[in-house]
């Protein structure tokens, strides 16, 4: 049986997920989903002091043995020698690694700052293209071996999952618009530090590339992100161009993507990357600690907006708030009169449509690691299905718009009948019609696996 488990963080943007994988990770069992959705917030601990903290706490990784079950059977802890399984030891090396930097440069003590123990998984689910943290687990796949290698390969993948743990148990950054965009700018600042302590690199020797390998070598593409230069990382025929914007000049406002959390998320990355520099020496001592400490400082609302979170690292930057503040300007972020802004303008809740025979049904996937958007539609008059008439009833007519928060690089799901109100469900709220019509509606082509009606 499977455990319930907490909502996840995904590592692969929902542009890339989608099309490479369809939407099968929708059908997951829908108990298991209302379970985790029904768990509360971890509270924000008390930040850990340096004195007392001797030595990281202990981990575990399991193995699912390509299942879904989690947390799967133990297969490696802290001590222990390699098992030999490449997966299993990549993520006890870069577990041992991340724990490590997190206690050393910045007195936390585990993700929870109170030396809670570390459980994670591999070899999760059949040729399954991602890894996230549920609140619980950090979780990876293997990667299907055509576009993606296993998510264990590049170390910052796993600092990025266990970074967003880090968020959650500090500003708990909520997962929509600018907020939802500093989230992920921050697991990936986190990450970059991790790579570039492992290589023994300054700030300015760094390639602040994140995900570097996590692609196979026919995919045209350096890296998943490139924190230097927002929106360069990859140009593939089959994957598409890499849409993050770098400066507020070209922000994108959309519905889709919890608000476009992933191709925002390059501003802030760069601002990071232009202070890590400016400020010099390590990046994990320099802005690293700055971000940190703004984390934790209590200046940094949940619905923080990047002004506010800009004005908190200046306050946090003593001797370098000048490099700081420089490196947000040349991103386009004003900070002035910043404190306390939030960015908590909710998703629209609507009723749902009445039931009414035929029409067309637009169903939309966003979110997700990659941040682009799916699409496809059908004439449901048209559809030689018998049971895709209930499916809809059940799924969308009958149904309205599900409350909770949305989850770090988890899916968002929108299904529209002809001109009616859209009915949107957060990945780990969907009913089972609702996963089942997805599914449907978005099978990937089984030649390529991929599907029509992508958007940026």
């Amino acid at each position: 049986m499977t455990t319930p488990r907490a909502t996840r963080c995904t590592f692969i943007p929902p542009w890339l997920v989608e099309r490479v994988d369809g939407p099968e990770r929708a059908a997951r069992d829908d108990e298991l989903r209302r379970e985790r959705s029904l768990r509360g917030r971890a509270p924000r601990p008390t930040p850990p002091s340096a004195e007392g903290v001797v030595a990281a706490p202990d981990w575990t990784v399991h193995d699912a043995e390509s299942r879904t079950t989690l947390p799967g059977q133990p297969a490696r802890s802290a001590g222990d020698p390699a098992t030999g399984d490449v997966a299993v030891d990549e993520a006890a090396t870069g577990i041992e690694a991340t724990l490590q930097m997190f206690l050393d440069d910045l007195a936390r003590d585990s993700y929870d700052g109170r030396g809670g123990p570390v459980s994670l998984t591999v070899h999760y689910g059949s040729r399954y293209n991602n890894a996230f943290w549920d609140g619980t687990q950090l979780v990876f796949g293997d990667g299907d071996g055509r576009v993606f290698e296993r998510f264990t390969k590049p170390v910052d993948v796993l600092a990025h999952e266990f970074s967003h743990a880090v968020v959650e148990h500090t500003a708990d950054l909520t997962y929509r618009g600018q907020s939802g965009a500093l989230n992920e700018s921050v697991a990936d600042a986190f990450a970059s530090c991790l790579k570039q302590r492992l290589l023994g690199q300054d700030a300015g020797e760094g390639d602040w590339l994140i995900g570097q390998g996590i692609f196979t070598p026919s995919i045209q593409a350096r890296a998943l992100r490139d924190m230097a230069a927002p929106g360069t990382a990859y140009d593939d025929p089959e994957i598409g161009a890499d849409p993050q914007v770098g400066h507020m000049d070209d922000y994108v406002e959309t519905t889709a993507d919890n608000g476009g959390v992933h191709l925002n998320s390059g501003i802030p990355n760069k601002a990071f990357q232009l202070a890590a520099v400016a400020i010099g020496g390590t990046s994990i001592s320099g802005a690293g600690r700055i971000w940190y400490d703004a984390l934790v400082g209590g200046d940094v609302p949940s619905g923080a907006t990047f002004a506010t979170f800009a004005a908190a690292t200046v306050a946090a930057a003593g001797d370098h708030a000048d490099a700081v503040q420089d490196a947000w300007a040349q991103v386009g972020v004003e900070i002035d009169a910043a404190a306390g802004e939030t960015d908590q303008q909710p998703l629209p809740t609507p009723q749902p449509p009445s039931p009414q025979p035929g029409g067309r049904l637009r169903v939309e996937r966003s979110g997700g690691f990659a941040g682009r958007t799916e699409t496809a539609e059908v004439d449901l008059g048209q559809v030689d299905d018998p049971d895709l008439g209930q499916l809809v009833t059940e799924a969308v007519l009958a149904s309205a718009t599900s409350d909770g928060p949305p989850r770090p690089d988890m899916f968002v799901y929108t299904f529209t009948v002809d001109d009616g109100d859209p009915v949107r469900v957060p990945e780990h709220l969907l009913t089972a019609s609702q996963a089942e019509l997805a599914r449907r509606i978005l099978r990937p082509d089984p030649a390529t696996g991929s599907t029509s009606g992508w958007e940026a």
